[in-house]
């Protein structure tokens, strides 16, 4: 026993409840993207573009499951959840039923004024400070996305001629304990962004071997007193056009 509990790591890969094996209509391809964009979701399927396989529950309600209409190779859609417990647990669960080249496209804070809103950001490694990623891999400061996984989103980007940045990520549990003291700690230590999820979708991914990777654009701007919304959840075209790139790059694994 530690001092701390959340540092008594169990290398035990059998908890005793376990993702259940898939039922046959929960049986999904490989392939898979993670989309934090709500809207781009529920417009695709409007259009007709996502065929609904059936839905992921927790205490919240029914987390639709999709599959791109005609792409090939097949891909499976669906909304990680926010926060990292919840995005581990249906990524835990997707896992099971399948899924083994995953990647997630979604939004960051960014820790100074450098990026504008919409750039676009591959998260290459994660500071670990939250308390998800301690129960898939012994304690460290950080984790790594798959290194093909981002090489791919890198080679991706460059083809469509879109600046991107390779960076480390702060992952957070608590947006509102984003203190001037722990910004300055993370910038220190080379993140440029934060979020709330990267370092569990990484342990999982590890915990359970398969190829994980995630690719973000800057929204809000967290500087000590200057905070900024910068009214980054509308910018439609950056959202759906960072889906596109995620679907061509998992395709691609």
């Amino acid at each position: 026993m530690t001092e701390y509990p959340i540092l008594e790591y169990d290398h035990d890969p059998t908890a005793i409840i376990n993702p259940r094996p898939p039922k046959p209509e929960e049986v999904l391809p490989p392939h898979g993207i993670l989309c934090f964009f709500q809207e781009v979701i529920h417009t695709l399927a409007d259009e007709g573009r996502l065929k609904l396989l059936f839905n992921l529950r927790s205490e919240m309600g029914a987390n639709p499951v999709y599959e791109l209409v005609g792409h090939a190779p097949r891909v499976f859609v669906y909304h990680p959840g926010l926060g990292a417990p919840l995005a581990a647990g249906f990524l835990d669960e997707v896992i099971a039923f399948g899924g083994k080249y995953m990647i997630a496209c979604g939004g960051s804070g960014v820790l100074d004024r450098s990026h504008d809103v919409g750039h676009l950001f591959i998260i290459e490694s994660a500071v670990r400070d939250e308390g998800t990623s301690y129960y898939y891999l012994k304690p460290d400061r950080e984790v790594s996305a798959s290194p093909r996984v981002t090489a791919i989103l890198s080679e991706v980007l460059e083809e469509q001629n879109l600046p991107v940045h390779t960076v480390k990520s702060w992952t957070t549990d608590c947006f509102y304990r984003e203190t001037t003291r722990r910004r300055n700690q993370r910038l220190a230590e080379g993140c440029e962004i934060v979020e709330m999820e990267a370092a569990a979708f990484f342990a999982v991914s590890q915990f359970r071997g398969v190829e994980f990777g995630e690719i973000v654009y800057a929204g809000d701007v967290v500087v000590p007193g200057e905070w900024d919304s910068r009214k980054w959840q509308t910018r439609k075209d950056v959202r759906m056009g960072l889906f596109q790139v995620a679907v061509e790059a998992v395709s691609r694994l």
